[in-house]
């Protein structure tokens, strides 16, 4: 694809975004093929929207890095998508529901990092990007399908659009998360007192810091940095929860702490 059609995928991921319009197929000539061309679109689409009311990306999300939502979505590979600062609230999350399309949230593990990652020769793995790793937290995403039928539109359009993302709830940051098991410790999701999915951090690519290597390798195949102080959400361990106005949502990760979202 010429760069020519990558900015044209971008203009129109871009002005679906702003206007709330849905998103059905793009044209051929400029629907990405492959998650190459996908992830070129992405980078044109967020600069696009940086200029607008988003603003800068201030963190990243990976979708699909759990068995859960691998089978929900029928998508067998982890996809990153850029996550808005704008979009981002602290601890108890206010949203208005009308805002949305087809709005959802999903219960990760996130974190924030303290040094670069993505240089090199794209070689990371748990163990050396724990090192990156300056605190580690409890997220709500928020999700929304903003599509005709994203099912039919395959991994590489989602990707180009960030793969579902509309924002997050970061809850309280934990520095010392060097003394916690992140593989065994238990998050499950609550809406309106009711626990709708529970899970373990080890369903995230057997580790989240797992996943975390594969964003940063990810970056460094594409010449691109993870920045310090940018957060990353690392994968639901429970399936997308579809939500109502009304709906009040918690999450709450052993060892971590909670997070709330409110939809008015």
């Amino acid at each position: 694809m010429n760069p020519t059609e990558i900015r044209r995928a971008a203009e129109l991921l871009s002005r679906s975004r702003l206007t709330g319009s849905t998103i059905g197929e793009l044209p051929d000539p400029c629907r990405p093929v492959n998650e190459i061309e996908a992830y070129l679109i992405q980078d044109d689409l967020h600069e696009y929207l940086t200029r607008t009311k988003f603003g800068r990306v201030g963190g990243h999300k990976i979708g699909c890095t759990t068995s859960v939502m691998q089978e929900f979505l029928n998508i067998r590979n982890p996809c990153a998508g850029g996550v808005f600062a704008s979009t981002a609230q602290i601890v108890e999350g206010d949203f208005e529901h009308e805002g949305y399309r087809h709005v959802g949230v999903e219960c990760e593990i996130a974190v924030r990092l303290a040094v670069p990652l993505g240089s090199g020769n794209g070689s990371y793995n748990s163990d050396s990007v724990a090192g990156a790793v300056a605190e580690v937290m409890p997220a709500i995403e928020i999700v929304d399908d903003r599509y005709d039928d994203y099912a039919s539109l395959g991994a590489p359009t989602l990707i180009a659009d960030d793969f579902f993302d509309a924002g997050c709830v970061l809850g309280d940051p934990i520095g010392d998360w060097r003394s916690l098991d992140l593989v065994s410790i238990a998050g499950h999701m609550r809406i309106n007192g009711i626990e709708v999915g529970r899970g373990r951090g080890g369903d995230i690519m057997g580790h989240p810091f797992t996943a975390l290597a594969w964003l940063a390798n990810l970056f460094a195949r594409r010449g691109k940095v993870l920045m310090p102080g940018e957060f990353i959400l690392l994968g639901s361990v429970v399936e997308t929860q579809w939500v109502q106005m009304g709906d009040k949502v918690e999450i709450d990760i052993e060892g971590l702490g909670r997070a709330k979202a409110q939809f008015h």
